[in-house]
């Protein structure tokens, strides 16, 4: 008999069904894994939902070993309504943490078409089977793309957007749009819009990390690809911007900070009657890919190849967040340095090459 894609692979069977259970979808991957271990670390059921069209089945076996036991999990393309709404019937779930988007820039300017499909799609699925099953509270994974190139620094939630400068960023503020629209029309319907600066590292315990197929299109893991031995060097992408180094600048946040957030965004959202409200999420500083390079260089005394490279089509020069409404509302805030993000990156990459 054929395996239905939305059969239940494995189940913790002695959490108590009275918890809150939230539904993750790309649960399995970078983001959603780390977040389903602070989900339970807090008292939550995570249900995750991942086709694993962008993630890797390696991470169940991480999570495995970090948790001690294998949390539940469908495979499911999120843009397919009936098999979702398969899903939704069998767990009932309460809330819902929303990460299933592609996401690298890069990418989304040679397949803008697939991303439009994907990323809006999906979403749209979500809040149907929202509505139909009185499910009122979501967290979206949005992205500091919504901003564009922006004219002043840092950046803070009432910022003009400025044009999306790829397919991805606008994909995001597309998002963010419908879910403003549904949330107007829907007063119980809840909804917190966090925009991701830039995630990096991996859990401490060097079991779960950024897993990217192919030639990665991130920084981190192409240092670590790189000091690895996998790649051959490093291109940095232009360093002719208007910044100090002529690099670009980014706002980098340790993931594990990341997923604790989606935490506090859950239990605001429990607080209110009807919302729709964006945080941004980082350090509240920005450090340049070069600065990045060489930090890595010097926490982990390995060296790196690097060569300069042309521009890369849809980057923005410079931006890093004004975090201070997360930091109010939802009583979040980072706690680990980017020494200690680039630290435990390496103990991830160097476990992969080991296994």
């Amino acid at each position: 008999m054929t395996k239905k894609p939305w059969v239940k692979v494995r189940a913790h069977s002695f959490i108590l069904r009275s918890m809150k259970k939230v539904l993750v979808t790309g649960g399995a991957g970078y983001i959603g894994s780390h977040t389903v271990i602070e989900l339970l670390n807090h008292g939550y059921i995570p249900v995750i939902v991942d086709d694993f069209s962008n993630s890797d089945k390696r991470v169940l076996k991480g999570l495995e070993e970090i948790l001690g036991f294998a949390p539940s999990l469908y495979r499911c393309d999120c843009t397919d309504k009936a098999v979702l709404k398969k899903v939704f019937e069998a767990e009932m779930p309460d809330a819902v943490i929303h990460f299933a988007a592609f996401k690298a820039v890069g990418e989304s300017t040679e397949q803008p078409v697939r991303y439009y499909r994907n990323n809006i799609d999906s979403l749209l699925c979500v809040l149907e089977l929202m509505q139909e099953f009185n499910v009122c509270e979501l967290v979206f994974s949005s992205s500091c793309t919504v901003y564009g190139q922006p004219e002043t620094l840092p950046v803070h939630e009432k910022c003009e957007q400025k044009p999306a400068t790829s397919p991805y960023g606008y994909t995001k503020q597309v998002c963010e749009r419908i879910l403003t629209d549904a949330t107007t029309a829907n007063p119980t319907l809840r909804c917190a819009l966090l925009r991701y600066f830039n995630p990096i590292g991996a859990h401490p315990s060097g079991l779960i990390g950024e897993l990217p197929y192919g030639v990665p299109n991130n920084l981190v893991p192409y240092i670590t690809q790189t000091a690895a031995g996998i790649r051959e060097k490093l291109i940095i992408h232009g360093n002719d911007y208007a910044t100090p180094d002529g690099t670009c600048i980014r706002d980098y946040i340790h993931v594990c900070d990341l997923a604790n957030a989606h935490v506090k965004a859950l239990e605001w959202l429990d607080t209110k009657v009807s919302a729709c409200e964006a945080f941004n999420l980082g350090q509240g500083m920005g450090n340049s890919v070069k600065e990045v390079v060489d930090t890595f260089v010097r926490v982990n005394a390995t060296p790196v190849k690097v060569e300069i490279g042309p521009r890369r089509a849809g980057d923005v020069e410079q931006v890093w967040a004004d975090a201070s409404k997360a930091s109010s509302l939802l009583q979040w805030k980072t706690e680990r340095s980017l020494a200690e993000s680039l630290k435990d990156a390496w103990k991830w990459q160097k476990q992969l090459s080991i296994g």
